[in-house]
């Protein structure tokens, strides 16, 4: 896997993933103690209301900078991001309003909302072999789970020394470095043969990406992983301390047995889709975290959740987990042409986050009202609706050749090839804005 890092370009974009996922990481726990400094008691509404904020921005700013990066030199746009995101976190030591630190969140998420689709876009483009994508797509999990398993600790240990306003500091740092590195490599920045208005622009990744079978499918799996994932992110911390009167550090514990079932399923990944299909990995991937959080529910309707059952239960759902976000940036670079991969990479952005932003709240609510056991029960039936729907909208054969004719082109048009009709794997564009039925040959 790490053999893809002899790709000098890469190399360089990966370190500057892992720079500013770290700083990222110092600023998630710095904004929980700034927020209690702020509000004391109402630290949680606080952080509540950020993080909606958060899911709003990348709901709403993703498809908006997606249209700028057509006509935008991509490397600059980039470096321009990062430069946006490190001001902010410059700012952030010296707020002393909670509209400040909600004001400067926007800013920073709509920055990141830009950044990291064009960012996963430019990785298809530097690493043209699928096996060596797929293994950029498995390191990149690995490095998310990574930060979420070393910044807190970078951060506890900071906070020996330092102020927590300091770790603010090293968010900036992190920006800052991220822009260093790209300063240092030059990326491909494909543009559209013509110019397109700006609402085009603006909704071609999102009709592109509804338009194409397979990423209907994909659509599907995203709200399966918001359905789960809801359930682990929002309330391990009231399974563990409320449910089970154990110590903090057994929801680090407990967070840490996710993460590495995820990050042992994103090392096996590249292997594993040599042998069988997209489609098949990820549908099992979904169905044994959906299965997890049943068999879960269930037993915590027969007696009182065991730290060790919940630990399992949560390695297992992010094995599921990582198994189908993992290959997804596969399926988004084969449905799409370079030039409209950003703007598909932002639709991806956009929706997956519109199916967090209604899990978040409401996996909540469901274990405020009705329990451990109800709520998992239910997420999981939400989810096996998801999975059933990703069934019947992706196609198994929607890599494979679809014969179809294009009567509007005149029969010397250098895409038919002098057949009529004439078949090809099917990439929404110019020439194929719906997906065509097949055609009898």
């Amino acid at each position: 896997m790490l053999s893809i890092l002899q790709n000098r370009t890469y190399r360089h974009l990966f370190l500057a993933q892992i720079v500013a996922l770290t700083g990222t990481g110092l600023a998630t726990v710095a904004l929980g103690l700034l927020a209690f400094d702020l509000a004391g008691e109402r630290a949680g509404l606080v952080l509540g209301t950020a993080l909606t904020i958060k899911m709003v921005a990348y709901v709403t700013v993703a498809p908006i900078a997606a249209a700028s990066a057509e006509q935008t030199d991509r490397r600059k746009m980039l470096i321009g991001l990062d430069l946006v995101r490190m001001a902010v976190a410059v700012c952030l030591p010296f707020v002393s309003e909670v509209w400040q630190v909600y004001v400067l969140i926007f800013v920073l998420q709509s920055a990141s909302a830009g950044f990291t689709p064009a960012f996963q876009a430019s990785i298809p483009d530097v690493l043209t072999d699928e096996k060596d994508y797929t293994r950029a797509l498995s390191l990149s999990r690995l490095a998310f789970e990574l930060e979420s398993l070393a910044s807190p600790m970078l951060a506890a240990a900071l906070l020996l020394v330092v102020s927590s306003g300091t770790l603010f500091w090293g968010t900036a740092a992190g920006f800052a470095g991220s822009a260093l590195l790209l300063l240092t490599i030059a990326l491909p920045s494909p543009a559209p043969k013509a110019p397109r208005p700006v609402w085009e622009r603006t909704t071609r990744g999102i009709r592109n990406y509804l338009r194409t079978p397979r990423l209907r499918g994909l659509l599907a799996l995203n709200w399966v992983v918001s359905a789960i994932g809801a359930m682990v992110i929002v309330n391990t911390v009231v399974l563990v301390r409320a449910g089970m009167a154990l110590p903090e550090s057994s929801v680090a514990l407990a967070l840490a047995a996710f993460g590495g079932g995820s990050m042992l399923s994103a090392m096996l990944l590249p292997r594993l889709l040599e042998r069988l299909p997209d489609r098949t990995v990820m549908l099992a991937g979904a169905g044994l975290g959906i299965a997890a959080m049943a068999i879960l529910a269930l037993a915590a309707f027969a007696q009182p959740l065991t730290f060790a059952r919940l630990a399992i239960g949560w390695a297992v759902i992010g094995a599921g987990y990582s198994a189908v976000l993992t290959p997804s940036g596969r399926l988004l670079a084969r449905s799409a042409h370079a030039a409209d991969r950003p703007a598909v990479f932002a639709a991806q952005f956009t929706l997956s986050h519109a199916c967090w932003l209604l899990f978040y709240p409401l996996s909540a609510w469901l274990m405020a009202a009705w329990g451990g056991g109800a709520a998992m029960l239910a997420l999981a039936l939400l989810a096996a609706a998801g999975l059933i729907a990703a069934q019947r909208l992706w196609p198994k054969d929607s890599a494979s050749p679809v014969a179809h004719s294009h009567p509007d082109l005149p029969p010397d048009h250098p895409h038919l090839q002098g057949a009529r009709p004439h078949a090809h794997p099917i990439i929404i564009d110019d020439l194929h804005p719906q997906y065509p039925q097949q055609t009898p040959r």
